[in-house]
């Protein structure tokens, strides 16, 4: 397992490389000013931040609630994760677009293409983090 600090250091990393990319990418693919596709992505993070704080505890009440235990499988994981993202959205698009000043139509889409690039990003910082900071046990005894 990984200690505190490395995860500080993880989370530190993700959130300052992402915006480093998002913004530039996001205000030439929206044709909005860099500045104010800065600021809604630092908005955004710290909302999926506190929403993920907020949804994983709440689901997991209703799960103990409904099932008496928290074990999920494949199709609960899914629909945990969908639900996850549609509750990020109903949240996200209303603010993108009063922030933006854009119809919400073009703030779903928006955020849609935000989570589609947080997908991928993740999906290679997080490769790239454990090749750079690989952990002990990691290691293969030849």
């Amino acid at each position: 397992m990984r200690s505190l600090p490395d995860r500080i250091r993880h989370v530190i990393l993700f959130e300052i490389i992402g915006l480093a990319l998002v913004t530039p990418l996001g205000a030439l693919a929206f044709g909005q000013p860099m500045l104010d596709i800065g600021v809604l992505s630092a908005i955004i993070a710290v909302v999926a931040t506190l929403w993920n704080l907020v949804y994983n505890y709440l689901f997991d009440l209703m799960l103990k609630y409904a099932r008496g235990h928290t074990a999920r499988g494949t199709a609960m994981r899914v629909f945990h994760a969908v639900l996850f993202e549609v509750g990020l959205l109903a949240v996200l698009m209303p603010l993108i677009a009063a922030y933006l000043g854009i119809s919400l139509w073009q703030a779903l889409m928006m955020d849609i293409s935000f989570a589609l690039f947080y997908m991928a990003y993740a999906f290679v910082f997080n490769w790239g983090y454990d090749r750079l900071f690989p952990l002990p046990e990691w290691q293969i005894q030849s």
